[in-house]
């Protein structure tokens, strides 16, 4: 004969069963988003420093061909020199590149007793996935938003011959 306080207990370890399997049903889906989640920032960044990157290459091109809008002496002279490319149809980022000089400094000889002067250009490139200009201080506290920047420094001879810096 069964006592009448002995039943029920087999439902109330099922129940507890059942909410211990919930909670971690929940937990590997929570886990399983934040990894979706950081997986999709990780492409973003890439393709973020891939679109800085080619704001780099474009900046040293004007800088360095004759007719490009940096060439020119005084026309590479930092934030005034900002240019912005749209590369949002390609690539779903903007890009801010920006000239700043270095000094020009003289760097071994051109002729023995004549030291050859180089003139340096600094090409910031700032990438973002903003609608505005970069970098966006207002996005940046937005969850996907992201930002790389790249820079380079390179010279070139000052002087008159082909090739060289005005």
């Amino acid at each position: 004969m069964m006592r009448r306080a002995d039943s029920g207990f087999g439902a109330i370890a099922a129940i507890m069963v059942l909410v211990i399997l919930a909670a971690l049903a929940g937990a590997i889906v929570k886990f399983g988003t934040t990894q979706q989640l950081s997986s999709a920032q990780d492409m973003q960044s890439a393709r973020a420093w891939q679109a800085a990157k080619a704001g780099t290459e474009w900046g040293l091109f004007q800088a360095f061909q004759p007719g490009g809008i940096w060439h020119a002496a005084g026309a590479c002279n930092g934030a005034g020199s900002a240019q912005t490319l749209d590369l949002g149809a390609q690539t779903g980022f903007r890009v801010t590149v920006q000239c700043n000089p270095t000094l020009t400094y003289a760097e071994g000889e051109s002729a023995i007793g004549s030291p050859r002067q180089v003139r340096g250009f600094q090409i910031v490139a700032t990438a973002c996935n903003s609608a505005g200009s970069c970098p966006d201080d207002a996005a940046a506290v937005t969850p996907g938003y992201v930002e790389r920047v790249r820079q380079v420094i390179a010279f070139c001879p000052v002087g008159t011959g082909a090739g060289d810096c005005p």
